[in-house]
């Protein structure tokens, strides 16, 4: 019955470290990428621009992102979590589409389809007190 425990506390471990590894990249992302699109520096405003994007969504985009990463990572508030999440999601694979939309190659989405899949993964591994009830 020991191993069992001692394996039991393993695997609640393991899955902690992904959950708290994916999800701190995730809001990391999240966080940065909403500085830099509220501050519309140069190389995010042109790329914005190229993808058919007007300037002022990058201050909106932003400032969603920012507020995503402080709902990842602030403790309870179970279903603003699962905005985030959604939020999250659905800014990296709307990005996966328009970046391909427009002629950019499928390798250069990569960093894109990671996110993508380190967002779920954080959804997936979150613990049961950051699920709704």
């Amino acid at each position: 019955m020991a191993s069992i425990s001692g394996s039991a506390r393993r695997r609640a471990r393991v899955r902690a470290a992904g959950y708290w590894t994916a999800t701190a990249a995730v809001a990391a992302e999240l966080a940065a990428g909403g500085v830099w699109d509220i501050a519309r520096i140069p190389y995010v405003r042109d790329l914005m621009t190229h993808l058919g994007y007007p300037s002022y969504f990058l201050v909106l985009l932003g400032t969603w992102k920012v507020l995503g990463a402080i709902a990842l990572l602030v403790p309870r508030r179970a279903l603003v979590k699962e905005w985030a999440y959604a939020g999250a999601f659905y800014t990296y694979t709307g990005a996966v589409v328009s970046h391909l939309a427009t002629g950019y190659a499928v390798g250069e989405v990569g960093v894109l389809a990671i996110l993508t899949a380190l967002t779920v993964l954080s959804w997936a591994l979150r613990p049961p007190g950051r699920m709704p009830a």
